[in-house]
């Protein structure tokens, strides 16, 4: 009994640990999209990208600063770089922008962008690469739901 038990609180355990590994999205197709919502994910990892420049920032400014605290704002600053990038490749490039669709390399082209500027916003803490990934998410934004 007590093995069995083990075993399972093994198993959930492992699970539990891959939990952050799944994704919100499939590619089977479910025909679930929430296109809107994706591109406000965006804008919250871009937002949460420039907090995490400044407060690397603010804390390089000081001459003892918390190195600990420091890298946390530096891997926050990665992930959330990584999050955008998944969307953007992982949802729109794979899953909603067929090459038959209107304006197909124009998309194509600004995605690829925000692909570039978020690699460079883990690069570094340039807010220029934060005020270009905004730009370029308003354009693919008024571009992929026909905006004027």
């Amino acid at each position: 009994m007590k093995k069995q038990i083990f075993l399972i609180c093994t198993g959930i355990f492992f699970l539990a640990s891959f939990a952050n590994n799944v994704f919100a999205h499939c590619e089977i197709p479910c025909g679930i999209y929430d296109d809107e919502m994706r591109i406000q994910m965006i804008l919250e990892h871009i937002l949460t990208i420039e907090k995490s420049m400044n407060q690397i920032k603010e804390l390089d400014k000081k001459e003892h600063h918390d190195s600990n605290q420091l890298i946390r704002w530096v891997m926050n600053k990665d992930l959330h770089a990584g999050k955008l990038q998944e969307i953007v490749s992982q949802y729109f490039m794979t899953q909603r922008i067929k090459t038959d669709d209107k304006d197909y390399e124009k998309k194509i082209r600004l995605l690829h962008q925000m692909l570039i500027e978020s690699m460079k916003c883990k690069q570094t803490t340039d807010l220029k690469h934060v005020n270009q990934l905004r730009q370029l998410t308003k354009e693919f934004k008024a571009l992929y739901f026909n905006l004027k």
